[in-house]
């Protein structure tokens, strides 16, 4: 079935983009997101929504999911149709890679497993997310479907990094809305964890302000951090695990040490939901 054609949705984005700048995210998405692209009876279909100016992060998310699911195809998805042109002739090096124009639409057949936005809604306003979250998770597989799996089907990422994606943060959701936030960073160019408000994603970066449970969890990350320095003298890996042990006291974070040890923490989405207005 041909892919459908629809008028994209949505405003072209800077293009910026860099090799390996998205590698956090792909390894959670590849370690949390695995056993569900696993056990799907047909081969999941995973989409890079707004891969910017040069085709590095569709080409690299699509090797890093191959490793969890060597069958997973991939759309690189940009609204820019030069930017889909340019990309086309990595498709003959790549079997199961695929570049269309499109949008917020997501122009390809059937539901998906995986949705990456990187770096897309920061130019949007804030009130435009939950709209743009909606769109997006209802091209998801749903709840209960063949090879659902964990997240309640499929799954969007969304959101920032830096240029070289040291810092990052993102929100996980499925068809039900926003289930957890992580924070990955590089720990051995990290001050304070508070250094990740800068990469909030759209719908919490104007919400890091005295009051808002995003800002409560900043402070008191720093707080856990500042207690933990006698590690740094294990190193920074060791001191950031500390931290986010005593972090779990008050906080429901859903992952481990093993998650921990790369420079992640994840937290439960209403634990730092905006405070509505």
């Amino acid at each position: 079935m041909a892919p459908r054609t629809t008028r994209p949705v949505g405003t072209p984005t800077r293009g910026t983009t860099n090799p390996n700048r998205l590698r956090r995210m792909d390894r959670w998405i590849a370690a949390v997101h695995g056993p569900a692209l696993r056990r799907s009876p047909a081969p999941p279909v995973a989409v890079d929504l707004g891969y910017g100016a040069a085709p590095w992060t569709a080409v690299e998310l699509l090797a890093r999911l191959r490793t969890a699911d060597p069958r997973t195809l991939l759309y690189g998805i940009e609204i820019e149709p030069a930017r889909v042109e340019a990309a086309r002739p990595y498709e003959a090096g790549h079997p199961g890679l695929a570049f269309l124009h499109g949008g917020f639409e997501v122009p390809v057949p059937g539901e998906v497993s995986l949705i990456r936005a990187a770096n897309v809604l920061r130019q949007y306003d804030e009130d435009e997310v939950a709209e743009v979250w909606a769109r997006l998770c209802a091209r998801l597989v749903a709840p209960g479907a063949p090879g659902a799996g964990g997240h309640g089907g499929g799954l969007l990422v969304e959101g920032t990094c830096d240029e070289i994606g040291r810092r990052h943060v993102w929100v996980a959701l499925d068809r039900n809305g926003p289930r957890t936030v992580t924070f990955a960073t590089r720990l051995g160019s990290l001050e304070h964890p508070s250094d990740l408000a800068e990469r909030l994603p759209k719908a919490l970066i104007h919400r890091n302000v005295p009051g808002e449970p995003v800002h409560a969890f900043l402070r008191d990350f720093d707080r856990a951090w500042a207690a933990a320095a006698p590690y740094a003298s294990l190193g920074a890996r060791q001191r950031w695990i500390r931290a986010v042990r005593d972090l779990a006291a008050d906080w429901p974070l859903t992952d481990g040490p093993r998650r921990w040890r790369q420079g992640e923490v994840t937290v439960r989405w209403e634990a730092l939901a905006p405070n509505s207005r």
